[in-house]
């Protein structure tokens, strides 16, 4: 067995190729039909934007797309949309990004957390229904790391007690399911498009659906200047038409839409190419100890779009209980500097989940409007707060190039083989890896 470069070895990985991790890719197509919008002055506008929602509403295969101006945005407008009010309550996966399920304190709502598993790191469908009560209004499922989620267990669970289920696909646009777009199962759906995610037009959000109330209701709380009488069918929205409902203005700058619509021209083709390149990395890569590969079969029809912020899962009992950051230490020194331990923190873990009062209501925001202290149903999340331990970071590629593939995959092989020699001096796990902020959404710059 070849010296760990952490013990002075020669490092595994000898190339350094920007365009491996380079994205989102940028081309004079983006760029002129971005100079297009700023020499027409039209960046506060519609028109482009109402040409980007047609084009993805037939491309995602729903009836209605709405942009907006971040994900943020456009997943409270999907709750708003869903009909969540004061003193309602939605279960969301407390591993995710804050942005999956805060905006509920802005309806006057409030979170109940659900586990997620440990091979998916997706919301547990199990958990979601061992924490419905009679105010729950809708399921926030989030197809994390663009794995997607047990969409029939979830929309069976919703049927049986009439609850919405919003999809949230800030990672995985494009994703399958079944054979079904992920984002078209539940019945609304919200994504952001900032500029790390898979779908990037810089920055900006959408809203799809096939529900017209939803729609509407959706359209009424940020795009109030788009929804006027003769448009209207909601028959609680007529009267109010143009209003702004909760004083928002969430239009996605024009800017932004354009090059939304140039990279929706070549998305499926370049995620394929991802696609390529992270099963080509994963196959290497079976076998191998302490290395489970976070992956779904695509012989069944489901994919894992872009394999947004990729990660596989850490199994440290196949190498004598060698802690996860040891193991991305030596990673690191082979040459794969974002080798990092953990996913997102566990959200409920948060003071702003436990103690924080946003709004002066005199107790914290996630109670304030509930008859209960829904805070209890946190006890039963130790797995949550855990599963950072059993995760890592690995390369995201963006080109399918074999020879450079076969090196970033020798350097976890060779890793995993001389992991004895790393059991001496490691200072095990601390208690929490991870972050709530978490991941990275820079161009990956590896250095040997």
């Amino acid at each position: 067995m070849s010296k760990l470069a952490l013990f002075g070895g020669e490092k595994a990985i000898k190339t350094n190729n920007p365009d491996m991790f380079k994205w989102p890719i940028i081309t004079s197509e983006d760029e002129e039909a971005v100079l297009q919008v700023l020499r027409d002055g039209k960046m506060s506008n519609y028109d482009i934007s109402m040409k980007f929602e047609k084009e993805f509403a037939e491309w995602i295969g729903v009836k209605y797309a709405l942009t907006f101006n971040n994900g943020t945005s456009s997943l409270q407008a999907a709750m708003y949309g869903a009909g969540v009010r004061r003193g309602d309550e939605i279960i969301c996966p407390s591993i995710t990004y804050w942005a999956s399920c805060t905006q509920a304190y802005s309806l006057g709502a409030t979170v109940v957390f659900a586990n997620v598993l440990e091979d998916t790191l997706c919301i547990d469908p199990d958990d979601i229904e061992a924490k419905i009560t009679p105010r729950t209004k809708a399921i926030v499922v989030v197809h994390y790391l663009a794995h997607p989620c047990d969409m029939d267990r979830i929309m069976e669970i919703a049927q049986k007690h009439n609850i919405k289920v919003i999809e949230d696909l800030s990672h995985a646009q494009g994703g399958m399911y079944k054979g079904r777009r992920l984002g078209t199962i539940g019945h609304v759906c919200g994504m952001s498009m900032m500029t790390g995610k898979s779908f990037a037009t810089g920055e900006g959000g959408m809203l799809i659906t096939n529900d017209r109330e939803i729609y509407e209701h959706a359209m009424v709380l940020g795009h109030y200047e788009r929804y006027k009488k003769e448009n209207i069918e909601c028959e609680d929205l007529k009267p109010f038409a143009g209003l702004p409902f909760g004083g928002y203005k969430y239009r996605m700058h024009q800017l932004s839409s354009a090059v939304g619509r140039v990279q929706l021209k070549y998305y499926d083709e370049r995620c394929a190419e991802i696609r390529k390149a992270m099963n080509y990395f994963y196959d290497l890569l079976e076998g191998v100890p302490g290395i489970k590969t976070n992956r779904v079969d695509e012989s069944t029809g489901s994919n894992m779009a872009g394999f947004y912020a990729a990660r596989a899962i850490y199994k440290p009992e196949e190498l004598g209980g060698l802690s996860v950051t040891r193991f991305c230490e030596a990673v690191r020194a082979e040459g794969f500097l974002d080798c990092t331990p953990g996913c997102n923190a566990a959200l409920h873990t948060h003071s702003l989940f436990q103690t924080c009062d946003v709004y002066n209501d005199g107790k914290p925001t996630r109670i304030a409007n509930s008859p209960e202290d829904i805070r209890k149903f946190d006890d039963n999340l130790q797995h949550a707060e855990t599963i950072g331990s059993k995760h890592f970071q690995v390369p995201w590629f963006k080109k399918f190039i074999p020879s450079e593939i076969e090196e970033y995959a020798n350097a976890f092989k060779k890793v995993a083989e001389n992991y004895k020699e790393l059991l001496e001096g490691d200072p095990g796990d601390p208690a929490t890896i991870g972050g709530w902020h978490f991941f990275k959404h820079s161009e990956k710059k590896d250095k040997n």
